[in-house]
């Protein structure tokens, strides 16, 4: 990953703001949790923003800048047959938390939790589950990508005595989850 940090300040001069987004996201039923599962699923959500905010530290020190992560509410709040993504997220999420430590006072480190926005492609949720998933949020809808992005733009530009923090954006769901 230090090729992408490199590639980056590389290519404009500098590196202010790191987005941890990837991730990966299907079911691991206990008891039949793989390594290919483990290898994907805490790669995408825990190792790889391990690594890329390491990699991004120095630079992200210099600008004085913020890292975002995306967890999800079921970090804190898992979802039945899906334990491997939730551990993942609560990795992801703890790790927010000491990465502020670790790069304070400086960099600001801090993660958005969403809610439903957008579903799996996949196909994991069918059209009941995802109902009933909307109708247990206070705001009784799915959200849109544009909330992610506004909170994100949140933290990384005017949110200058925030770290350490998540914002669940979720339409209420995590309130009584």
């Amino acid at each position: 990953m230090p090729w992408l940090v490199a590639g980056t300040v590389d290519r404009f001069g500098r590196l202010d703001a790191l987005v941890n987004n990837a991730s990966s996201f299907f079911p691991t039923p206990f008891g039949s949790i793989d390594q290919a599962a483990w290898d994907d699923l805490v790669g995408s959500n825990l190792k790889a923003p391990l690594f890329l905010t390491q990699a991004a530290a120095p630079h992200l020190l210099a600008a004085r800048g913020a890292v975002v992560n995306i967890t999800d509410i079921h970090a804190e709040r898992p979802l039945a047959g899906y334990p491997l993504y939730c551990a993942a997220k609560a990795g992801l999420l703890g790790l927010t938390r000491a990465l502020a430590i670790e790069l304070g006072p400086l960099v600001r480190v801090n993660a958005v939790a969403p809610g439903p926005i957008l579903w799996p492609e996949e196909g994991f949720f069918d059209s009941t589950t995802r109902a009933a998933i909307v109708a247990h949020t206070l705001l009784e809808r799915a959200g849109c990508p544009q909330d992610i992005a506004r909170a994100v733009h949140y933290l990384l530009e005017d949110a200058t005595y925030v770290t350490g923090q998540v914002i669940n954006v979720d339409g209420g769901r995590s309130a009584h989850l």
